[in-house]
């Protein structure tokens, strides 16, 4: 099982919209914009889920890592 929060914030103008972060006890901490639409929330959370799901706070090559999580389909029930 995975352990997370979302957390709906105002980035920067111009900067990304979404980000994922590691906590030092093993949870995650999911940022999106909270100026978007429900549905494009949605994205940004899935896409943050990904990086989650394949383990790529382990990997060391960050264009392939976001490469990789783009080309990857996913689903989640809830």
């Amino acid at each position: 099982m995975i352990d997370y929060q979302v957390r709906l914030i105002n980035f920067p103008p111009g900067k990304a919209k979404e980000a994922v972060t590691e906590n030092e006890d093993g949870t995650y901490t999911i940022f999106i914009e909270a100026a978007l639409s429900r549905e494009k929330q949605k994205e940004k959370f899935f896409h943050a889920m990904k990086h989650i799901l394949q383990s790529d706070f382990d990997k060391f090559n960050a264009d392939q890592v976001e490469l990789d999580a783009r080309n990857t389909e996913m689903t989640l029930d809830f």
